[in-house]
């Protein structure tokens, strides 16, 4: 008697053959993607396919936050509005003279004949929503590849940097936070214009920095960015030193810094538009090792060339019987060592009497010549 399944509920492969299939192709395709970059396109292709699926999914949220904005009471909403007034009162005293510091500043640019720096372009994006991945630290905005957005182009607020442009879309960006663990940016002291490079901590909303013991630094140091990277402007707001920790088994200093930014806070974002094309790209391999070798050659050539200098009284014509097979660089020329001694001179030379020392591309010329006290003198020969 056949007990098959009926045609409708016959099955394919097995559920664990699938499972194999699938794992296997996976890993290819993360092999092949982290190896040969040959998926970028697909990358993007997929990107801009499922937008509308994305906006699509982030609607009901939206909606739930337009209509509970919507119910905020109108005393809320008073409030606020006086306690801003009164923060603009008392910041106008502040911009007053911050204008008039800029003007100031730019008077000095001018008797100093620098440079004034060209403003940067920036563009306005939104965050759409957060990453997937919960140990990174990133956000996706709403501008890409189709607004002038680049790879690596930084992304501020109006208090300090946030981060940096990581992948890009047509339609949108991926930017990583200051604080990702993957992430670093160039730091400079205001104080004191020391420079550093701070990390961030992953989970964390701190970043770490590493100095020597005897760096100055200290809680309140204010960190800009430095701009030497080509990458970040010089100047913008990064963090603020909170802790510094000096243990004595190390020889560094960790320090915590508080970024500056609203990293966790704003909505809208400036991705400030910094051409990328002019950055220096980093040597090859094959590159780095020809310069190595060429600079142990060039070492290795401008060493010095051993000096004739023998004793008195050892024949200009016959080595040292103690000279060894190959001679020491550098020897110093002693009282009891005369340079260049012609075969016509005696050793027991008097001390008053000048010779004719020639020296190479150089004029002859009357130098006097000290008594060597290994010559025998007339005294000694009586």
């Amino acid at each position: 008697m056949d007990y098959s399944p009926p045609p409708l509920f016959k099955q394919g492969a097995s559920a664990r053959a699938r499972v194999v299939f699938f794992a296997v192709l996976a890993i290819f395709l993360l092999v092949v993607d982290a190896r040969l970059k040959s998926l970028t396109l697909a990358r993007q292709v997929l990107g801009t396919v499922l937008y509308p699926v994305q906006m699509i999914a982030v609607m009901p949220r939206d909606t739930v936050k337009r209509v509970s904005d919507y119910f905020v009471s109108v005393t809320a909403l008073e409030k606020e509005n006086t306690q801003l007034r009164r923060q603009q009162t008392q910041n106008a005293d502040t911009m007053q003279q911050t204008g008039q510091l800029l003007a100031e500043n730019n008077r000095f640019r001018k008797l100093l004949e620098a440079r004034e720096r060209l403003p940067v372009k920036s563009v306005m994006a939104e965050i759409i929503y957060d990453a997937r991945d919960p140990s990174t630290r990133k956000v996706i905005i709403d501008r890409g590849i189709k607004h002038g957005v680049a790879l690596s182009q930084p992304v501020i607020d109006d208090l300090g940097v946030v981060g940096q442009v990581t992948r890009v879309f047509p339609l949108t960006a991926e930017v990583t936070l200051l604080t990702d663990k993957n992430q670093a940016i160039p730091v400079q002291i205001i104080r004191n214009g020391l420079r550093s490079v701070a990390y961030g901590r992953g989970q964390s909303s701190y970043l770490d920095m590493r100095l020597t013991a005897n760096a100055d630094i200290q809680n309140g140091d204010q960190l800009v960015t430095s701009g030497i990277d080509g990458v970040y402007p010089a100047g913008l707001a990064v963090a603020r030193v909170v802790q510094v920790e000096n243990k004595a088994t190390t020889t560094f200093e960790n320090i915590l810094c508080v970024p500056a930014a609203g990293i966790d806070r704003n909505k809208q974002l400036l991705v400030l538009m910094v051409s990328m094309d002019n950055l220096p790209r980093p040597d090859t391999e094959d590159v780095r090792a020809k310069k190595e070798k060429l600079n142990r050659k060039v070492t290795r050539d401008a060493a010095a060339p051993v000096s004739d200098v023998r004793p008195v009284d050892q024949p200009f014509n016959q080595p040292p019987k103690d000279a060894p097979a190959n001679p020491v660089k550098d020897v110093p020329a002693k009282d009891n060592l005369v340079k260049d001694v012609p075969l016509s001179q005696p050793a027991n030379q008097p001390a008053n009497l000048t010779k004719d020392v020639a020296v190479k591309d150089q004029p002859v010329k009357n130098v006097p010549v000290k008594e060597s006290p290994l010559a025998p003198s007339k005294e000694k020969g009586q």
